[in-house]
């Protein structure tokens, strides 16, 4: 189950590694709907691996919008903190920067 979802997120993440070399911000929308858990491993470890390979550029940034938090601890072997949003009890947004491994 969601292979062709998976497939279609791996050519994105293609193309844009191939025409966006010098772009400096990868964004992804819920990644992992529709996925099931091995595909949402594999796209935790591609995303690890151009992670990796992007780590020596200093502009560049992944942004993961997501509320799949096993997705996030699996992306924990190559970041060490995000940042959650979320409503206080007056309703108002927060932000709060958090240490990957307290998912």
């Amino acid at each position: 189950m969601g292979q062709k979802v998976l497939a279609s997120i791996v050519i994105r993440l293609a193309l844009a590694e191939a025409f966006g070399i010098n772009c400096g911000i990868l964004a992804l929308d819920e990644p992992t709907t529709n996925l099931d858990r091995g595909n949402v491993q594999r796209l935790a470890k591609e995303l690890g691996g151009l992670i990796e390979a992007r780590r020596a550029n200093e502009n560049f940034q992944l942004i993961v919008i997501t509320h799949d938090r096993e997705f996030v601890k699996m992306l924990s072997e190559f970041a060490e903190k995000y940042y959650e949003i979320a409503k206080n009890e007056s309703g108002s947004s927060t932000i709060t920067l958090k240490n990957i491994d307290f998912v």
